[in-house]
């Protein structure tokens, strides 16, 4: 059954470590599969708040899969990623989804396709989301003594949460307890 046989590739997801972590140098990074879940829950925490309203459940699962096509790519990191010609990993991510998320469910298909695209609010909130729950592991890896992590908070400062205001508070927490760590 093709769809059993995703469901347990994408267990990989479980064991395969966020390497732009590792490669700052902290220990036991989480895996992709809890950054799906941590993005998710941020999606479902902000979202009841947005206005105008968006379809919260929805982005939820663009979160949930926006990364599943890593079970086989893996988590390519950007400076690694910067090294591929222009749309080569974009590329293969494309055919992954079509053969590992596509055998899930159309919609999960459609969700992936969607989140790639970021042209509906859905998806641009998802996105933030993104970004957002990595903020949060900035700032839990931070508060547990992990050090040399600023690279990772520009990004945060720079992320644009224009038309999601739970999201921009968030962000503007976030930053301040950085701020405020010794």
């Amino acid at each position: 059954m093709r769809q059993l046989e995703a469901l347990l590739d994408l267990l990989a997801l479980d064991r395969l470590p966020r390497t732009g972590w590792l490669l700052a140098g902290v220990p036991h990074a989480e895996s992709v599969a809890a950054h799906s879940l941590g993005a998710a829950l941020v999606a479902l925490a902000l979202g009841p708040a947005v206005e105008p309203p968006l379809n919260f459940d929805r982005a939820a699962a663009l979160c949930a899969v926006h990364d599943a096509p890593e079970a086989w790519l893996s988590d390519l990191p950007k400076r690694g990623a910067a090294l591929l010609s222009n749309g080569v990993k974009e590329d293969a991510q494309a055919r992954i989804a079509d053969e590992l998320v596509g055998a899930l469910s159309p919609a999960a298909r459609e969700r992936f396709a969607e989140y790639q695209a970021g042209e509906t609010a859905e998806a641009r909130f998802a996105r933030v989301c993104d970004k957002l729950h990595l903020g949060l592991r900035l700032l839990g890896y931070a508060r547990a003594g992990s050090r040399g992590l600023d690279d990772f908070g520009e990004g945060l400062r720079a992320l644009d949460c224009s038309g999601f205001a739970p999201c921009a508070e968030l962000r503007d927490a976030i930053l301040a307890e950085l701020e405020a760590l010794p």
